[in-house]
């Protein structure tokens, strides 16, 4: 699908206010060794980074694809419609550093790899982080095939990748401002609340019944872990679900 990609370039094309000092972490160690292995490779970092799930389309012209599997830390995706692979694309004047395709607890990983991409993008530099995902709908009012901007997540994991003392705010876990920018590019875009599952397995309905409940209007098996270590890394976030499937016990096309 390339609807992420066409209305990613519209938003970033549009407003300079994307854009802001990009920072960067200590050469010493091991965290620079990876750090200058990116740049020989990729050339330079992306000013925003770009996560991008199940179904990825077409990302426009790259000036550098790397296979996530020749980079440190980073382990290919082995579910269906995660290609794997890292890309360098330029949008007008900015960088944009795509990560096409991810990893998830429920493929055997622990969370440190599993945001390991968000991390490493954002000590290249990047501190706009924008996630895709696809979701289940558990509105009425929601559309197989309709995006819809993340406000809010609920973490049902049971888990964070965060160890020990890290006590990141979360208040605005999924930036007001960029949520404004992509409604003044698209004002049709609607907002809801992503419930993040381990999976593999699919909900029931009664589960779907209770996630309404708390107030969810989204489920899906990813997300939340890159929200929370992108912001401990103090980038902001654009979260954006695809609704793909009607959830268990929503009436409507499946």
């Amino acid at each position: 699908m390339r609807w992420w990609w066409a209305w990613w370039q519209s938003k970033l094309g549009r407003c300079d206010r994307w854009s802001a000092r990009p920072r960067g972490i200590g050469e010493a160690g091991g965290a620079g060794h990876r750090r200058a292995h990116r740049r020989r490779r990729a050339r330079r970092g992306g000013r925003a980074g770009v996560r991008v799930g199940t179904g990825r389309g077409g990302a426009g012209p790259a000036t550098a694809v790397l296979p996530m599997a020749e980079l440190p830390g980073f382990s290919p995706p082995t579910a269906v419609g995660h290609t794997g692979q890292l890309l360098s694309v330029r949008i007008g004047e900015h960088r944009v550093l795509v990560l096409a395709g991810r990893i998830h607890p429920y493929e055997g990983h622990d969370l440190l790899h599993v945001v390991h991409p968000v991390r490493a993008a954002c000590a290249a530099g990047a501190h706009t982080i924008v996630l895709t995902n696809a979701a289940g709908g558990l509105r009425d009012d929601l559309e197989v095939g309709q995006p819809v901007l993340i406000s809010d997540h609920l973490n049902l994991t049971a888990r964070s990748p965060l160890v020990g003392p890290q006590f990141v705010d979360l208040v605005d876990a999924y930036a007001p401002r960029l949520r404004e920018l992509a409604r003044q590019v698209d004002p049709t875009l609607t907002e809801g609340v992503y419930a993040g599952l381990p999976g593999p397995h699919y909900e029931t309905p009664a589960e779907i019944r209770m996630l309404r409940i708390l107030g969810a209007d989204l489920v899906g098996m990813s997300t939340v872990h890159e929200t929370i270590a992108a912001r401990a890394a103090g980038a902001q976030v654009l979260g954006v679900s695809l609704v793909t499937n009607l959830a268990a016990g929503v009436t409507g096309p499946r």
